[in-house]
Parts: C-alpha cells; sequence; structure tokens
C-alpha cells in the first residue's frame, strides 16, 4: 500500500478512475479480464461503506449518460443463499449448539463459491451493466473465499469491470484479509488505487 497517500486521498480517487473510459473498456490490461479491488485498512470498514453510498453510488447515479451499476454485499448473497435454501435457521441453531467449526463445516457444501457466483450473475445479469462493485468481504468470512469467488466469477462476467472493495491488503499477488490472516493467492485482479 502506497503510504505517502492517506486514506481519504486513496477514496478520492475511485470515481475517477471507475468512470475513465479505459476503466469501463478494460483498456490497457493487457487482455486480463478487468477485476480491481480497492484495498483499505479494516479499521476504516465504517467510513468506507458510507463514502460509497453517500459519494461514489450517487455519482454513478448522477453520471451523464447514466451508468449501469449494481453494487452485492457478499454477506447478504449468502444470507439469501441460505434462507433460500431453508438453512439459515438451521446453522444458526448448529452454530449455538455445536459451535462455530461445525456450523461452518456443514454451510461449506452448500456455500460453494461457484453456486454463489450463478446466483450472482442470475440477480445482477453483469451482461447489461457497465460496472459491479462487490462490498461485505469482511462480513462474510469465513463463510466464503473471496480469491475463489473471483476465479468463479471470471467465466461470467466477459467485458464488465468488477470492483471488489477489500478490508485488508492486496499487493497483485495475494488478499491478505483484515491485514492479518493468511494470503489467498490470487493474482488476477489490478489495484484500483495503488
Amino acid at each position: 500500500m502506497n503510504m505517502t497517500q492517506t486514506f481519504e486521498e486513496r477514496l478520492n480517487q475511485i470515481l475517477p478512475r471507475v468512470t475513465s473510459e479505459d476503466f469501463l473498456h478494460n483498456r490497457g490490461l493487457g487482455n486480463e479480464i478487468g477485476f480491481w479491488i480497492f484495498d483499505y485498512p479494516p479499521e476504516q470498514e465504517l467510513a468506507m461503506r458510507e463514502f460509497l453510498t453517500s459519494v461514489v453510488e450517487p455519482a454513478l447515479k448522477k453520471r451523464q449518460p447514466p451508468l449501469r451499476f449494481a453494487t452485492i454485499n457478499l454477506f447478504e448473497l449468502v444470507i439469501g443463499l441460505l434462507e433460500d435454501r431453508k438453512l439459515l435457521d438451521k446453522a444458526i441453531d448448529m452454530q449455538g449448539k455445536q459451535g462455530d467449526d461445525k456450523a461452518l463445516e456443514s454451510l461449506r457444501r452448500v456455500l460453494k463459491e461457484d453456486k454463489l457466483a450463478e446466483r450472482l450473475v442470475q440477480q445482477h445479469n453483469p451482461g447489461a451493466l457497465d460496472l459491479l462493485m462487490l462490498t461485505g468481504v469482511g462480513s462474510a468470512f469465513p463463510m466464503l473465499r473471496t480469491h475463489t469467488l473471483l476465479s468463479a466469477l471470471h467465466p461470467h462476467l466477459n467485458h464488465t469491470p468488477l470492483l471488489m472493495f477489500f478490508p485488508g491488503r492486496y499487493d497483485g499477488y495475494s488478499l491478505r484479509l483484515f491485514n492479518k490472516l493468511s494470503e489467498d493467492h490470487y493474482y488476477r485482479a489490478f489495484r484500483l488505487v495503488p
């Protein structure tokens, strides 16, 4: 992370980047898919959410021509899948009685990243969007592994840029959630603001 820039300075670069023609048309990526990560200090989670809902999303809506975008909270995506499968109450009950590890183990069979990717694509039709943004990474942990989800989304997104807001560090080679957890190797995304 470039320590010469403050968090606020990095936030202020989000809009100019995501509204640039190069970003929206995946130019200059050397035939790579347009997957982007905005990493930020985990302790800035609430400020990040506030900036997204009060600055980024309204500006994207007002832009001319308007940008077609969707913001998907990964935690809500997971909860929605569990509710549809009538498993949310069972999972909560299991967690209370048998603990986190048992509940998580049973959920892993249901919460496969390829199934979540398919659900996301069905609900939001990325082909009809100019931009797809993912939030809620920290909230969805450990039910969802973001690097596996990103890999599962690759075949579905084609030319639609994806921007994931990540509470931790991404150095272009690996994701380190909360700046603490072991690194998940993922090198097919670009840092939105170095």
